[in-house]
């Protein structure tokens, strides 16, 4: 057990929250009122889905990438978000957000993971840049198969492919999420393929005329790795109980 006002410190300074610019809080979004953490609940997305079950397993409190309070975002606590919050409220489960922190974090953010997860050895945010793109070398090129072969095997699910550049691929990139944008920084990098969550009508011709590979592997694929390890570390360092929920979803 660990008091909630601990938990959010350790984690606000573990992910450097007040160094990255982010358009949405991180840290506590929402006090339930219970002071004393005994069992954390981590998920995607902060959907009524997730907090049902975060309910039915009784979690205190409920840590997830995808929070609230999104810049531009209507304010008012009314319709789904007030159901959203609602519920947490009657349940006693605060929520605790953290987006941008955990996608950079070096050990346990989305794109370290992700690194992981697809075997990806010596992977490393690339030198240039913002710090979101990763990248790593493979040792032997691969065809487009081999690369497609590794994020179904990692992911359990098919990328959408984008043909964009030679056959065998040497230099790989990726940014998980919503990060297709970030080809261009990947062409500019010389890479030969990057990976990403989703995928927008524009990134086909961009991947055609940068001649870079596109792998579209899933917004929700590729970001359940990094709250998932958050929640373990913090199990481990605290000794609270933790389960992460994996609540479908096919984009």
């Amino acid at each position: 057990m660990v008091e909630l006002k601990q938990l959010v410190q350790h984690c606000n300074d573990y992910l450097q929250i007040s160094a990255i610019d982010d358009y949405c809080p991180n840290g506590l979004q929402v006090d339930a009122g219970v002071s004393q953490i005994n069992s954390i609940v981590t998920g995607v997305t902060a959907s009524q889905a997730l907090i049902d079950a975060a309910t039915a397993h009784g979690a205190d409190l409920l840590l997830v990438h995808h929070g609230y309070f999104w810049k531009g975002e209507s304010m008012p606590l009314t319709g789904i978000k007030g159901q959203r919050i609602r519920s947490l409220f009657e349940s006693s489960i605060s929520l605790m957000a953290y987006h941008l922190p955990l996608d950079m974090h070096p050990e346990l953010g989305n794109n370290r993971q992700l690194a992981t997860r697809l075997g990806f050895d010596d992977a490393a945010p690339a030198e240039s840049g913002d710090g979101h793109v990763w990248v790593a070398e493979l040792p032997v090129p691969e065809s487009v198969g081999q690369i497609a072969a590794r994020i179904s095997g990692g992911l359990g699910r098919e990328p959408l492919h984008l043909p964009g550049g030679t056959e065998q691929i040497r230099r790989v990139g990726w940014c998980t999420g919503a990060a297709e944008g970030y080809i261009v920084t990947a062409a500019d990098l010389g890479l030969d393929a990057f990976i990403s969550g989703e995928v927008s009508e524009q990134t086909t011709h961009l991947a055609q005329e940068l001649g870079v590979h596109y792998f579209a592997a899933g917004h929700h694929a590729t970001e359940k790795f990094g709250v998932a390890a958050l929640g373990e570390y913090l199990a481990s360092k605290f000794g609270v109980e933790h389960r992460f929920v994996d609540v479908p979803n096919p984009v």
